[in-house]
């Protein structure tokens, strides 16, 4: 839950920044010099690029909980039994062990999401964030394309 509050807090300051920025960028606009209106373009591409980039990353973010729900009412998600340090960090060697278990499985089922997405939770303790997202859009991808089920 803290995690969902951290990440409405941090889009809704985001908004409002782009927000800020892209009055700044119409003001810009409403100069009419030539220098003016090109800074002012160039502004307010800005607020474009984050809004699309932080929609992409919520579409995201909203699909991996989706599947991680469907993965729970099934019973399949992966438990944490990794070892931490004192501090309370995973251990790295705890980490590796799962991982090494998670790629297997995968690799015994590509085409199942479920193994995609325990292997994504894998890349992401033994913290390799960008192969942990590129196998969460995996498991999104496969979810997505498998048939619907037969009423």
């Amino acid at each position: 839950m803290r995690a969902k509050i951290t990440y409405l807090v941090t889009a809704a300051v985001l908004v409002f920044y782009f927000v800020l920025v892209g009055s700044r960028g119409v003001m810009l606009l409403q100069s009419g010099t030539p220098v003016t209106v090109a800074f002012g373009i160039a502004v307010l591409i800005l607020p474009v690029i984050g809004l699309w980039f932080l929609w992409k990353n919520t579409q995201f973010v909203r699909r991996a909980n989706q599947l991680a729900a469907e993965l729970d009412a099934e019973g399949g998600l992966p438990v944490d039994d990794l070892r931490r340090t004192p501090s309370g960090r995973i251990d790295r060697d705890s980490a590796d062990e799962v991982f090494a278990r998670r790629k297997a499985e995968t690799e015994a089922a590509p085409d199942d999401w479920r193994t995609w997405f325990r292997l994504a939770v894998a890349y992401h303790d033994a913290r390799d964030t960008p192969r942990a997202r590129k196998a969460m859009q995996r498991a999104i991808a496969l979810h997505d394309d498998r048939p619907a089920p037969a009423a």
